[in-house]
């Protein structure tokens, strides 16, 4: 009698610590986001592949805006890793930077969320591989300061554009000419001399981020 009854009382504790560890981690702050980023996202979920935008607060951020018609001046590729969401971009360099500190570093905090239309057949597990392997090809490289179509090295929506290209066979975004953006201002002139000096290569093939953002494959899913 007396082992039957530990043998019930035994079992009864192995219960209640298994749903106490479900509850655990079905509570908020152990969902897939870090506090911060819960914080800041609230209960939007985000997805592996999504497109991040934001104002950037570097040096060239006004010159971008202004020859693209756009507040929008710098991109990344949201991941998931482990537990957390991190965002892969060209900075100097190549690097992924967790999200909510992605975030912190733009313009107010401000950014906007976006996605493929159909990102739930095309972005599958396999794709999803692929595109992480696309990228690993160009992680740790440098920012390409002067906007060039090599592999050299590496600017923020071309490095978005190269990865779903290569690794999804989508082209997100109208690629373009340096000579097709407005190149008129002084901000933008000042950059391109630094930049270029008096031999801007007009046709240089190019992708910036408003033309990722104004993508019509994409809809958008969170904006702060």
């Amino acid at each position: 009698m007396k082992k039957t009854s530990f043998l019930l009382g035994f079992l009864g504790c192995l219960t209640l610590g298994g749903l106490y560890a479900v509850r655990k981690i079905a509570a908020p702050q152990n969902r897939l986001f870090n506090s911060a980023t819960a914080k800041q996202l609230g209960d939007e979920a985000l997805k592996n592949g999504d497109l991040i935008f934001q104002t950037s607060l570097s040096s060239q951020s006004k010159a971008i805006q202004l020859a693209t018609k756009s507040k929008y001046s710098h991109c990344g590729i949201i991941y998931l890793e482990g537990s957390s969401f991190y965002v892969f971009e060209a900075i100097q360099p190549v690097k992924k930077t967790p999200l909510d500190k992605w975030i912190k570093r733009g313009q107010n905090g401000k950014y906007v969320v976006k996605r493929l239309k159909n990102a739930d057949q095309v972005l599958t597990p396999a794709t999803l591989a692929k595109m992480k392997r696309a990228g690993d090809k160009f992680n740790g490289k440098d920012y390409d300061l002067t906007f060039e179509w090599s592999d050299d090295k590496i600017y923020c929506s071309e490095l978005i554009w190269k990865i779903y290209q290569r690794a999804a066979g989508i082209e997100i975004g109208k690629l373009a000419k340096i000579s097709t953006f407005d190149l008129s201002s002084e901000p933008v002139k000042q950059k391109m001399k630094e930049r270029y000096g008096d031999k801007i290569p007009m046709d240089e093939t190019v992708i910036s981020p408003a033309a990722i953002f104004d993508s019509d494959l994409l809809l958008t899913v969170k904006g702060k």
